[in-house]
């Protein structure tokens, strides 16, 4: 009888502990699952070099940070869209998340390409890390959708109000006609006109295949003081040089632009046509702080000299988020969870300090002025004025 209950006893021990085993398991497979981050982003096309400034933005944060935070190993699986295609962007989205097991959405070159995206995030709910498209809109698409990069309207405000307050009474506005190109001219007009300037012509021209030249005919004709320039990153060294091959320069007329049109990774070759060109933005690879002294030296070495640049610094802080996030949720990838995380969240990025507003899941920072001048035997955007927490205006 005493060795039947001993025997018994330990029977009931052995299904604990293999019932213990069981249901610590799921916990178990969570932590060491593979989180997948499905980066969408244009590596060929007009656009590529957004594309190649995210990549080696995600590839650095990993190769410092590590690939694996709270017990999750993070997983990038780099899709290229070209860059054009809203459709080509929607489809592979979908194949992330269905077939990859993509669990975060992240990158987006262009406008289009984000809203393509932007239902297939709502539907996964997966969160949408929106690196570089900047129309205003975009996070109201999804509820899964939060923004690390900048809006156009963000950046042009200030830029407005400078113009107005440093003699300017003329301009005529010069933007690509697409969402982002939109949101800029209408941000400018309201705040210059505001301010007391005259806009005498709104200009918009094709985003695909654009010839500018016909489009800075017109300008001259119209003389204004300056024209006031978007046109997205990759498109900013045409428009320069056309700038001054058509006379404008030589005509007296100014020009000021976001920093779209200066990016840092195509200063070279823009060269001196950037001379004492004044822009708008929230990321100078001459900010001067220690953090991006450091990160630009990082990117220069490991990507055989290429200078950071504002797409790049987008991504890096996107990396930021997601690995902040999954450190509050305990590795735990929900998207719901995920998201609530990522909601207020602040912090020091190398382009300065920056915050995700919990409300409308947008990017708040700083805005800097900057003139373009010759460091050595480069020109770089250098800082001289700033406005702090800029919020998206709302346009």
């Amino acid at each position: 009888m005493m060795s039947e209950m001993i025997n018994t006893r330990r029977r009931q021990v052995m299904l604990a502990g293999t019932a213990l085993v069981a249901g610590g398991a799921p916990m178990l497979a969570r932590a060491a699952d593979v989180l997948k981050v499905g980066l969408i982003v244009p590596m060929s096309g007009p656009f590529a070099s957004t594309g190649r400034q995210i990549e080696a933005a995600v590839k650095l944060y990993q190769q410092k940070y590590g690939d694996s935070v709270a017990g999750r190993k993070v997983e990038i699986v780099l899709k290229d869209d070209g860059g054009v295609s809203p459709d080509v962007t929607k489809r592979l989205a979908q194949e992330l998340v269905s077939r990859e097991k993509a669990q975060v959405l992240m990158g987006f070159g262009l406008t289009p390409l984000a809203l393509a995206a932007a239902p297939i995030a709502t539907q996964a709910k997966a969160p949408m890390i929106v690196t570089a498209a900047a129309t205003s809109i975009i996070p109201q698409r999804s509820p899964y959708i939060v923004r690390t990069g900048f809006t156009l309207a963000q950046v042009t405000a200030p830029l407005a109000s400078w113009a107005a307050k440093n003699g300017i009474k003329s301009v005529v506005t010069f933007v690509s006609d697409y969402g982002p190109g939109l949101d800029a001219e209408k941000v400018f007009v309201k705040t210059f006109g505001e301010a007391g300037g005259k806009v005498m012509e709104s200009v918009r021209v094709p985003l695909r295949n654009p010839d500018y030249a016909p489009f800075l005919q017109r300008v001259k004709d119209a003389k204004p003081q300056a024209l006031f320039v978007f046109v997205p990153s990759g498109e900013g060294a045409a428009v320069l040089k056309q700038f001054t091959e058509r006379g404008l320069a030589a005509a007296g007329i100014r020009l000021i632009c976001t920093g779209d049109v200066l990016d840092d990774d195509l200063m070279a070759g823009i060269g001196a046509a950037a001379k004492d060109v004044v822009s708008s933005h929230h990321y100078s690879a001459a900010h001067p702080s220690a953090a991006n002294k450091e990160y630009v030296e990082a990117m220069a070495k490991a990507n055989k000299g290429m200078r950071a640049n504002f797409h790049s610094v987008g991504a890096y802080d996107g990396m930021h988020l997601l690995y902040e996030s999954l450190k509050k949720t305990g590795g735990d990838a929900d998207g719901d969870k995920l998201l609530a995380a990522m909601k207020g969240m602040s912090w020091e990025s190398v382009r300065g300090p920056v915050a995700v507003d919990a409300a409308t899941r947008d990017i708040v920072q700083t805005v800097y002025m900057r003139k373009a001048e010759l460091r050595g035997a480069e020109f770089y955007n250098v800082e001289f004025d700033q406005v702090e927490k800029v919020r998206d205006p709302g346009v």
